[in-house]
């Protein structure tokens, strides 16, 4: 990962203790010199003796406010970059703490794979803002010049390397049904165009890696894929997320900020969840696919860009212009290529050769040896509705391999949630088959609900693994195939965080 390449300086601040160690490690393991405190005493003594590079702070602690930590780290390394995570996000903290200096607003809890992909993100843009001002102003004048080559080409060094999960072997992710056969017809007759494109589909269904397939299937292949998700920024930051800001257009805009728009020069610029935009952002996202021309925040200069625009939302959007929530003229603009991908329950044809693609992945990051699935196996997963969709699919399948004891999958190693209440799909032999209730009664008797059923046995479980990579929590999620923070709340759930 490019990230462990930085060796970055990170002050985390968080007063639960064991949320702060785990994503300490794990921010250690992926490269990152850590620092962590637990109340503003700490952190302004590591703040005094240690230059930081990144300040990751929780707004809400036991002791005081995690907004001092943001303005004191901003007066005493205006060079920092100053993050906040919250499980309290509302609008007028928000505000606050983009007024105490913060670039990114974080919710918890955390992603794994979201807060690498922002911290990576947020150490390049430093390193541009940092440049002297005449490099600043040569940019300037290059991302203002589409006609060149290589000026489109500039940004791209200043962005996350997305672009290495392209998709090269769309069937692997997809599948090869009728209905995908088509998408991908229609992918490759517009694909070198700069029409804009619109991805519908359910969420799980893979709206992001067929945007970067198309970045990929592109003439812009070698320049940047930038990807936004406009429903996890803040209103008050998209705009400069989107538009870049100048030096002192609003309070904590210390340096000046380029925008994703010139980013994307050359490239792609990926908008996801574009039903979530603001009236306001609306309007300029309009002016953008119109004239090609912008302002940054604070700035009268007229900029342009020549991305290619690819857009996606899991929302009906002709309802949205029905109801006032999305404008109509916006509506037909990205409307232009409109691509809608089919829920798996929707063709049900390709969850094998997905099943079996996910199974051979899952197999080489695990190191486990699996042969492939029983026909009961195969029968509860084609039976299955699979709300959560591809990625459901996925995810199933690697704590399918976590779980195996065999030399392939069964139906009772596959999550809980896909087994019928009826039994259907299971096995005739095996553990579910002996340790199902003998009766509604005696269910009704013993356990208040499912959860309260698998209580004993997920704690178990839970105990067991944790011992046997040694409490490490983060080996210990990689192997049962979740998020740590799932682990982390697992953990908490069960009454386990103190168990040691």
């Amino acid at each position: 990962m490019s990230t462990a390449k930085t060796n970055a300086t990170v002050l985390l601040v968080d007063d639960d203790r064991p949320l702060l160690e785990a994503t300490g490690q794990w921010l250690e393991h992926l490269g990152f010199r850590v620092f962590t405190a637990r109340n503003i005493e700490q952190s302004l003594k590591h703040l005094s003796e240690t230059p930081f590079d990144l300040v990751l702070s929780d707004l809400r602690l036991d002791q005081g406010c995690g907004l001092e930590i943001l303005k004191a780290a901003g007066n005493l390394q205006p060079n920092c970059c100053l993050l906040a995570m919250t499980g309290y996000a509302t609008p007028d903290l928000q505000v606050q703490a983009t007024q105490a200096g913060a670039v990114r607003i974080l919710r918890k809890p955390l992603e794994d794979a979201h807060l690498i992909k922002t911290l990576e993100s947020i150490l390049r843009e430093n390193k541009v803002a940092k440049r002297d001002q005449q490099v600043s102003e040569l940019l300037d004048r290059r991302f203002q010049t589409s006609s060149t080559r290589t000026t489109n080409r500039e940004p791209a060094t200043t962005e996350p390397a997305v672009t290495e999960h392209a998709v090269t072997e769309p069937a692997q992710w997809y599948g090869s049904s009728t209905k995908m056969q088509e998408v991908f017809e229609l992918l490759n007759r517009v694909a070198h165009t700069k029409a804009s494109v619109l991805i519908t589909g359910e969420p799980g269904t893979g709206k992001s890696k067929l945007a970067r397939h198309i970045h990929q299937l592109s003439n812009r292949r070698t320049g940047p894929f930038v990807e936004v998700a406009c429903g996890s920024i803040p209103e008050p930051l998209l705009e400069s997320e989107l538009f870049g800001h100048s030096a002192g257009a609003f309070t904590g805009a210390m340096h000046k900020k380029l925008g994703k728009f010139q980013y994307a020069q050359g490239g792609t610029l990926f908008l996801d969840e574009i039903a979530t935009a603001s009236m306001a952002m609306q309007v300029r996202l309009l002016r953008v696919l119109q004239s090609r021309c912008f302002e940054a925040i604070g700035s009268n200069e007229t900029l342009t860009t020549d991305a290619r625009m690819i857009f996606a939302t899991n929302e009906d959007l002709r309802k949205a212009v029905q109801t006032g929530r999305f404008r109509e003229d916006l509506f037909y603009r990205i409307h232009v290529v409109p691509i809608e991908l089919p829920a798996l329950r929707h063709r049900k044809e390709d969850i094998r050769e997905l099943a079996l693609g996910f199974l051979d992945q899952a197999c080489r990051d695990f190191d486990r040896k699996i042969e492939g699935f029983s026909p009961a196996a195969i029968k509860t997963m084609l039976e299955y509705p699979w709300p959560g969709n591809i990625r459901e699919l996925e995810n199933t399948v690697q704590r399918a391999v976590l779980v195996c004891l065999g030399d392939r999958i069964e139906s009772r190693d596959l999550d809980r949630l896909l087994l019928k209440s009826d039994t259907r799909g299971l096995d005739t032999q095996g553990p579910e088959a002996t340790e199902l209730p003998p009766s509604t009664m005696d269910w009704s008797e013993r356990y208040r609900d499912l959860d309260d059923a698998l209580w004993e046995p997920e704690r178990a479980l839970l105990l067991s693994a944790l011992k046997a990579y040694g409490w490490n929590r983060q080996i210990t999620a990689s192997r049962l195939g979740i998020n740590r923070t799932t682990l982390y709340k697992k953990m908490k759930r069960l009454g386990i965080e103190s168990v040691r």
